[in-house]
């Protein structure tokens, strides 16, 4: 077959409007065209009284050899690739087990594809099993009661099984493990649109029962869970990782550890500093989520065609260089959605959003967020960015009311430079609730400039994103990693073998796909080393 990228039709097209434009653009006759699949659906709204949709599709052509070369100059033709995955080892008989640490996304493939690959590997978790963990998360949002080991961070799926779901990335993929984990999803009963959607996403209660059916498919190929099991401490010898010592004082005995942890999993990273780890403070942001009603940025973004059902719930993508030489950027939106509660830690107040698969509560919420880097910021080793992260959680905490409850503010009076004493037009969605105040409490100085010089910005980028009434909760404070745990080409840690840091908590990944293709890259290195390859 022959793969054709961008193709452009109009709303309401028919299949055969497809197929025409297929052959127009071969310039071959309908009837040789034999069939077609859609590989990839989005649109373009750049126009947004025309929006049009943006196909790539795989053809089958009477013949395709001549097509091909007619246009081979063509960068939107090629042949189909080949997206199969395959293993690239057996588990010989007698293998001792890998340990994966943490069931996020990164830990979930990592250990799906040892458990495929005949490895049986054993995952452990300081948290919960997902339905356990989803009835506690809603303790703090419901009652503001926090389960520091079980809550929007920790226990099985990750932090993202709390979010929009976005399974789409920008890293390069050239062996299509992206499609390994969107067809695992898919058998794991995500809708099969993820496989063609230029942006797929799955929302949050569809993500509870996949990663329930993935744990069956692991445990049926000899896997093994261990809930509530944190890791407090490492068994080295010879600079040579030996085995865990657990919460309870055991240990579990382990020559090959995939340190698949999310980025929130602070009480490890310091144990693993202390230990002697090889790690590095790294790059990334603070700020806080805003909040428009989702009709707003719909007519935004596509004006007449607004609610049309090939588009859905409309998204955004800003960024701002400020004169003070800072970034300013929308993170993790989540069209139709809520901002949720999600510290970890007892006193300290984080935010982060999510979304259901339909995506059709009243709000849009993203992440507004300022880049920092370690050697302007917190230059004071590799775990200062963890205590610039508490510093301001602990701020925002108590700002918010010593409650559990986010400090919130509108755009107007924070462009004003007033506290809010109440609300307009938008109703935060922030669960337990939010108390209106000045986030000037909260962040620091160079923050606050810089998302008042980029709001009006990106207010004639997105009509009523500057709107007076539109609300900024606080704060956003874990939107990756401050740390990074440094391996070499094998993937192995710099200066402990045996010891593979994996996915977000390590700093090699950032949302749900690229965690999870980690976790197949760093299995594949783990398998590869377990057989001598």
């Amino acid at each position: 077959m022959l793969r054709l990228s961008g193709l452009l039709l109009p709303l309401d097209h028919s299949e055969e409007d497809l197929a025409r434009a297929i052959c127009t653009r071969l310039e071959v006759a309908r009837e040789a065209l034999l069939g077609f699949t859609i590989a990839r659906k989005g649109n373009d709204a750049r126009r947004r009284n025309a929006i049009r949709l943006v196909y790539t599709v795989d053809v089958s052509l009477a013949d395709e050899a001549a097509v091909l070369e007619r246009f081979f100059r063509d960068p939107d033709l090629r042949a189909t690739p080949d997206m199969g995955y395959r293993f690239v080892a057996e588990a010989p008989a007698g293998a001792t087990r890998p340990v994966v640490v943490g069931a996020g996304p990164c830990g979930l493939f990592a250990g799906l594809i040892l458990a495929q690959m005949g490895f049986r590997p054993i995952i452990v978790d300081r948290g919960k099993v997902v339905r356990e963990r989803t009835k506690d998360t809603w303790g703090l949002w419901r009652r503001a009661e926090l389960n520091p080991d079980s809550n929007v961070q920790f226990g099985e799926g990750g932090a993202g099984t709390f979010s929009d779901g976005k399974l789409y990335c920008r890293i390069k993929d050239p062996r299509y493990l992206g499609r390994k984990v969107l067809a695992e999803f898919v058998k794991a009963g995500a809708p099969p649109e993820i496989l063609t959607d230029a942006h797929p996403h799955i929302g949050t209660f569809r993500l509870v029962s996949m990663v329930e059916n993935m744990r069956r498919d692991i445990e049926a190929l000899g896997g093994e869970y261990r809930w509530q099991t944190r890791v407090d401490d490492l068994v080295i010898e010879g600079g040579r990782l030996r085995g865990l010592v657990l919460q309870d004082g055991s240990v579990l005995e382990a020559d090959h550890v995939v340190l698949a942890l999310g980025h929130s999993a602070r009480p490890t990273f310091e144990m693993l500093h202390a230990r002697g780890v090889h790690m590095e403070a790294k790059p990334f942001s603070i700020g806080v989520r805003i909040e428009h009603p989702q009709s707003w940025v719909d007519r935004a973004r596509f004006g007449d065609c607004a609610g049309h059902p090939d588009l859905g719930a409309a998204s955004y993508s800003l960024a701002h260089h400020c004169e003070n030489g800072r970034t300013v950027y929308s993170f993790c939106m989540c069209p139709g959605g809520r901002v949720v509660a999600a510290t970890s830690e007892e006193g300290r107040v984080v935010t982060n959003g999510m979304s259901q698969y339909s995506r059709a509560e009243f709000n849009a919420n993203s992440g507004l967020v300022v880049g920092i880097d370690p050697a302007r910021d917190y230059p004071g080793g590799p775990l200062a960015g963890i205590t610039l992260q508490r510093e301001i959680e602990d701020r925002a905490f108590v700002a918010g009311g010593s409650s559990y409850f986010a400090p919130g503010q509108t755009v107007g009076d924070f462009l004003a430079r007033r506290p809010s004493t109440k609300l307009g037009e938008v109703v935060p969605s922030y669960m337990p609730g939010v108390t209106m105040t000045d986030l000037a409490e909260c962040l620091p100085e160079f923050v606050l400039d810089s998302l008042r010089e980029a709001l009006p910005v990106f207010g004639r980028q997105v009509a009523n994103y500057d709107h007076p009434d539109a609300v900024m909760t606080g704060v956003e404070t874990r939107t990756s990693s401050p740390v990074r745990i440094t391996r070499g080409k094998d993937l192995q840690s710099l200066n402990l073998r045996g010891l593979f840091p994996a996915g977000e908590g390590a700093g090699y990944a950032g949302g749900i796909l690229s965690a999870a293709i980690d976790g197949i890259k760093v299995a594949e290195a783990v398998a590869l080393s377990m057989t001598g390859r």
